[in-house]
């Protein structure tokens, strides 16, 4: 394995019940908390008057941010931190899925920082020589791992630009983990949350070292995991074990630890940024239909990998096939796979009327620099079309 330094600080409350049981002492130390959440969802299932009712009994001045899109913008999180700093919050509770946890995160570093945010830490990475405000996250829906890392991906309206970046400054102090939180998703958001947890891990997956190594070991059973999980939770929706397991593994494919000694491919998400730039496609449904796409593209420069892929996550045997086929089986066998639980297979299925944008689109796309094959803008545009 590749050299690594391994930190999480995010101390993770699992299980039914966890909030009612925890979430009291947690905030504790705090005078003033900003309840952050999205849009109605979490009035209508009661997780706000539970979070609500326990904040208010320990008598903490609740400052409410509420209206949370799918995408945050950067304008939302300056208004979030012009709300920080007003009413002097000292510790941030965002209750939501990864957009929720992304833009309370990024409101953290907002909130305290007397320079251009934007400019000076998601336009590029840097080092934070300060604290960012305390935040402890509620999740209520599985996908993105949001919980377990520094991470927040944040779109720039004007500028048309959708990016992420990972400070560890930033990570969760706590995160409260209540799988019956997602019973109530609903199963098309469940499906596009389970792929992009099932997309964290392959994008790790696909990278060198291609030696036998613990990361990968450990990215092949959480891949058997989400699609295992992802099929019991579409059958039953309160299966607490699937829905256990799916908020368990997109935790772990994004805290880090596959990560450790691997190069890494984030293309298709870098690809799929750019598209919901420009566009309002829902985030696992793009990936969704990048990812074959994408793999029959840059295959027959990873072939072992594909080949362990197709053999180990997807029981596929050789029976006669040489690398290159049972490679292709794979793909085909994950293409297989996102038609099954009901996700879109071309940008077309996704509402896109034409492919004016494409070009700029692709021109737009920051390619990774760890990908088997050296991509290039052409690339990224031919991998659209196919899309299309």
């Amino acid at each position: 394995m590749n050299n690594f330094i391994y930190e999480n600080t995010t101390k993770v409350y699992f299980g039914r019940g966890c909030v009612r049981e925890f979430l009291a002492c947690l905030v504790k130390e705090y005078d003033t908390v900003m309840f952050a959440y999205g849009g109605g969802s979490v009035k209508k299932n009661g997780i706000y008057d539970e979070v609500l009712n326990i904040l208010q009994k320990e008598g903490k001045n609740v400052v409410e941010f509420s209206g949370i899109m799918q995408y945050p913008t950067y304008e939302k999180v300056l208004e979030g931190a012009r709300l920080a700093r007003e009413n002097h919050v000292n510790m941030i509770l965002g209750v939501g899925g990864g957009s929720v946890m992304d833009c309370c995160k990024a409101v953290s570093l907002a909130a305290v920082y007397e320079g251009d945010a934007w400019e000076n830490f998601w336009e590029r990475s840097a080092i934070i020589d300060f604290e960012p405000l305390p935040v402890g996250v509620v999740v209520t829906a599985a996908g993105t791992g949001s919980e377990c890392n520094g991470g927040a991906v944040i779109t720039n309206e004007e500028a048309k630009v959708r990016t992420g970046r990972d400070y560890p400054k930033c990570n969760p102090r706590f995160a409260l983990m209540d799988p019956s939180y997602t019973y109530s998703v609903p199963e098309r958001q469940t499906v596009a949350g389970g792929f992009d947890t099932l997309s964290h891990i392959m994008e790790t997956y696909f990278s060198e070292p291609d030696t036998d190594n613990v990361s990968d070991d450990i990215a092949e059973a959480l891949m058997r995991g989400v699609i295992r999980d992802l099929r019991a939770a579409i059958q039953n929706p309160e299966d607490y074990t699937a829905r256990s397991n799916l908020m368990w593994e997109a935790a772990m494919a994004e805290n880090r630890l596959i990560k450790l000694g691997k190069k890494c491919d984030f293309t298709c998400h870098q690809i799929e940024h750019q598209l919901g730039a420009y566009t309002d496609c829902n985030h696992g449904c793009v990936l969704a239909v990048l990812h074959p796409v994408y793999y029959r593209h840059i295959y027959r420069e990873g072939l072992p990998k594909f080949r362990r892929f197709a053999q180990n996550v997807w029981n596929i045997s050789r029976d006669g096939k040489n690398d290159a086929e049972l490679a292709e089986a794979g793909i085909d066998a994950l293409a297989g796979f996102i038609r099954e639980i009901g996700l879109p297979a071309t940008l077309r299925d996704l509402g896109m009327k034409g492919k004016g944008l494409l070009k700029e689109i692709a021109d737009s796309c920051k390619l990774s620099s760890g990908s088997y094959k050296k991509m290039t803008q052409q690339e990224v545009l031919e991998i659209l079309e196919e899309c299309f």
